[in-house]
């Protein structure tokens, strides 16, 4: 019943990975036109394939998808069907992660991969009126060596990417391993995220504020089994970038019924809701909010209290984070 409002109100992504939303048509483009052989007989043949026990099995086959992203062409492709989307869905901004390390250790150059996505968020901008940008993420399961290698790299991009993360598999690899790269990162001006408590244990949460002075937590659903950690996480108004059909799909809840979205807002949390890796998992950003609000029974304000959450953690301008606020609120006042 909540549809209307979840279409009308504007929203931000915090939580996207671009390779994420490579959807199978667009994959099949791709390797046709750089000569790559899928494993898949067809597009349908790889949405079969979305059937995940657990985040390793989603990333196996995420990093498969990656292998069609050659050219910059390809990367603008990519970013720009997103941008898209999120226009169709009234996202107004957009903080988009990339994942370096899984293309130069396949021969493609970092300039490649940010010529392309930069040029797709600055002509979004210009056309779609979606804004847009970059959150560099280190992969957890390679050392940190190379990702020391790789933010030198994004030293040169500093113009274009304004953030560091990091993400994929994360159990037996807490953010603590991290912890150099990070302070490094940190004192060259970047803003700094990192997944923690989506397959880890609260105590990685803990880490990623602690070790890595991380200023926002990408997922965050096992600090709830902490309530110390969620007294701490109230105090500093620190925004947890949810991401419901993710957790779904990857089995970190099974029922959206049991997502402890509502029990985090109840605690005084700073929620968000995003879409993660849209294209394997079912649902952009209006279908995440669908289908949260719908299991947990969640009241307008409640979704528009989620949704201002979002501008208030986002690295909008301020004056930007004032007008989608007040358009938030023209909103709840003119819907019925």
């Amino acid at each position: 019943m909540n549809d209307a409002l979840i279409r009308s109100l504007p929203k931000c992504e915090l939580h996207i990975h671009i390779e994420g939303s490579l959807e199978p048509e667009l994959m099949f483009a791709l390797a046709r036109r750089n000569g790559i052989a899928l494993p898949y007989e067809s597009v349908e043949a790889v949405r079969r394939a979305y059937q995940f026990r657990n985040l390793q099995d989603f990333l196996d086959i995420y990093y498969q998808g990656m292998s069609v992203l050659i050219t910059e062409q390809d990367f603008y492709d990519l970013a720009f069907a997103y941008l898209e989307r999120a226009k169709a869905d009234n996202v107004r901004h957009v903080e988009m992660f990339f994942d370096p390390q899984g293309h130069t250790a396949r021969g493609v150059a970092f300039e490649t991969v940010t010529d392309g996505l930069s040029r797709a968020i600055a002509d979004a901008e210009r056309t779609l009126g979606v804004s847009a940008c970059l959150v560099m993420c280190f992969l957890r399961h390679l050392d940190e060596a190379s990702a020391e290698k790789t933010l030198d790299e994004a030293l040169a991009f500093k113009d274009r990417i304004v953030g560091i993360g990091l993400d994929s598999s994360e159990a037996g690899h807490p953010p603590s391993k991290f912890k150099r790269v990070f302070g490094r990162a940190r004192d060259a001006g970047f803003f700094v995220t990192a997944h923690a408590g989506e397959e880890g244990p609260a105590s990685y949460v803990w880490e990623a504020l602690d070790e890595l002075g991380v200023e926002r937590i990408d997922h965050g659903n096992r600090a709830m089994e902490d309530e110390t950690l969620v007294g701490r996480l109230v105090r500093e108004k620190m925004a947890l970038t949810v991401c419901p059909l993710s957790n779904l799909r990857l089995r970190v809840v099974d029922d959206l019924s049991h997502h402890p979205l509502r029990r985090m807002m109840d605690k005084g949390l700073v929620v968000t809701v995003n879409s993660d890796d849209p294209a394997y998992f079912g649902g952009y950003v209006n279908q995440n909010y669908r289908e949260i609000s719908e299991a947990l029974a969640l009241s307008r304000e409640e979704i528009a209290a989620i949704v201002r959450n979002g501008f208030h953690a986002s690295l909008m301008p301020d004056e930007e984070k004032k007008k989608a606020l007040a358009e938030v609120d023209r909103v709840l006042t003119e819907l019925p």
